[in-house]
């Protein structure tokens, strides 16, 4: 007889629960969160665990990576889609989520989420502490400049180096507001010399992996972009058409339709935001500025924009964009402007 599993993860505990394929419980308990503790409890069940759910969430790359070197079988749920199955419970617990989880196993009503590899969760963790560490510094300067505002006194326009000094002279010969931006510049330049640190990790990533530099070949995609873009990807083979890779990151349009009512709205903005910014990004560049072999794109957008505005002309932009470099990766091919017209004007 086959059983299911599943397991309700916490920071510091892990519900399991074991079914049979029948539905009925096996047995279930409260475990540690680690893979370790988690694998030694399902060995002790006696139970042969023929898939095991693990909803997606901060720890479930790790307890994935350990279930899965033991030897069983892991699926990693997406936690839209575990919620909505779970909406009609009218008491809500990690028990009873653990139940709900393994009884999702036994029927198949789950989408499978993809883990990432170790190189790109890696990745991915680099671009989120230099994005960190970059927001850190933008809102240390503008507290510093609506601390100063306050007393009338204006930095005004300046750059990275010329700061520093601008604030200094206003503050000079006043005690209470010198305090506070030495304080203020202290954490400034800290956070300005680590954010260098990690800028050139980028860049010396983007320059020695291959996939990128392959991206990189495509208007607008510098190495933020071919790094945001590769690390999300992962595996492109995951993907059965390249076409899908617009609804993936939430670049198209939601869609309610009921007897009589048929309704298109915004974009769902579901999947990886990060992708979406920086796909977003690229795409404002290309309209924006003066780049090279974006010819075909840049009008195929443009005529959008006329009809629907520079806003939705970006997104579909950045749409086309995750197609286009889907396309290369799979044919491991760079960028070409004669299939990018044919690929803007379909």
């Amino acid at each position: 007889m086959k059983h299911y599993a599943g397991i309700d993860v916490s920071l510091e505990s892990a519900s399991v629960c074991i079914v049979d394929e029948r539905g009925l419980i096996v047995r279930e308990g409260k475990v540690a969160s680690d893979p370790e503790a988690l694998i030694g409890w399902l060995v002790k069940s006696g139970a042969k665990v023929a898939l095991i759910g693990l909803e997606a969430g901060p720890l479930s790359q790790w307890l994935h990576a350990g279930l899965s070197q033991a030897g069983l079988t892991v699926e990693l749920l997406e936690t839209r889609h575990v919620r909505a199955a779970f909406k009609a419970m009218p008491v809500k617990t990690d028990r009873k989520d653990a139940r709900g989880i393994a009884q999702l196993m036994r029927l198949g009503w789950y989408r499978p989420v993809h883990c990432k590899s170790l190189p790109a969760q890696e990745m991915r963790a680099l671009l989120v502490a230099r994005k960190l560490l970059q927001e850190k510094l933008h809102a240390v300067e503008m507290s510093l400049r609506g601390i100063l505002r306050n007393f009338g006194a204006k930095v005004g326009q300046t750059t990275a180096r010329s700061f520093e000094g601008r604030v200094r002279t206003l503050v000079d010969g006043q005690p209470t507001l010198q305090t506070i931006a030495d304080g203020l510049l202290a954490a400034r330049t800290t956070l300005a010399r680590e954010l260098a640190t990690l800028e050139k990790r980028v860049r010396s990533t983007s320059r020695h992996d291959d996939r990128v530099k392959l991206m990189m070949t495509a208007p607008g995609v510098g190495s933020i972009v071919g790094l945001t873009y590769v690390a999300a990807i992962d595996a492109p083979e995951r993907f059965r058409s390249s076409s899908s890779l617009g609804p993936h990151f939430g670049m198209t349009p939601k869609r309610y339709q009921s007897g009589q009512i048929d309704i298109s709205g915004r974009i769902s903005k579901i999947g990886d935001g990060t992708v979406r910014s920086a796909l977003y990004e690229a795409a404002h560049i290309i309209l924006t500025r003066p780049v090279k072999d974006a010819g075909a794109l840049k009008r195929w957008a443009l005529a959008i924009a006329k009809r629907a505005g520079k806003k939705k002309a970006k997104v579909a932009l950045a749409r086309k964009l995750a197609v286009i470099l889907h396309r290369m990766w799979m044919d491991w091919m760079p960028f070409d402007p004669t299939k990018a017209v044919g690929s803007a004007t379909a």
